[in-house]
């Protein structure tokens, strides 16, 4: 039996997305999938997500509403709090969860950057070439960074470790640099 309680005002208010989309052609359920998972959005069920509540969030709603639109399907929009404090603290964990998820794997990929740059010094490889390589991998590390940012409306506190290991990232390739561009003008470089 579910006792249902007052739930405080203080509980985060959520939007839950229902989509109802045609089976054919998969690439609006693609579209619409990527779009969810791109801003963050948690999966509840099939063709159910949720997000928070959040003034960031709106111009995800207005996405979502185009998409279904453009393949004749059908989108219900739900304020949502949970109907418990459980329920609350329920969609509060998922939300954190999947982002701690994605933080623990940005940090796994500074790691095999910084292992790659220890290589690369360790063997005396300072070429443009080589430069260039970790050069385009830390541009990327930044721009996952920035969407992981983008998408982790709640603050989870694992951002704060993945700031500092991108930090780390950039000042090793700095020094990296340095040294390749010392081997490359000494005389014997």
């Amino acid at each position: 039996m579910v006792v249902v309680t007052d739930i405080a005002e203080s509980h985060r208010p959520w939007v839950v997305v229902l989509a109802r989309l045609p089976a054919e052609p998969a690439r609006h359920r693609m579209a619409l999938w990527r779009e969810l998972r791109r801003s963050g959005a948690i999966p509840l069920g099939q063709a159910v997500w949720a997000v928070p509540n959040l003034p960031a969030v709106r111009p995800l709603l207005e996405r979502l509403t185009d998409l279904i639109e453009a393949a004749n399907g059908r989108l219900l929009l739900l304020a949502a709090k949970g109907l418990t404090d459980g329920d609350c603290a329920r969609l509060e964990q998922l939300y954190s969860a999947a982002r701690e998820e994605e933080w623990t794997e940005f940090d796994a990929d500074c790691g095999k950057y910084l292992a790659e740059l220890d290589k690369e010094e360790r063997l005396g490889k300072y070429t443009l070439a080589e430069l260039e390589e970790e050069e385009q991998s830390l541009d990327r590390l930044r721009r996952w960074y920035r969407e992981l940012r983008s998408r982790d409306l709640l603050g989870t506190p694992a951002t704060t470790e993945s700031a500092t290991a991108l930090r780390l990232c950039e000042e090793r390739f700095e020094s990296y640099a340095h040294q390749v561009y010392a081997a490359l003008s000494s005389p014997t470089g």
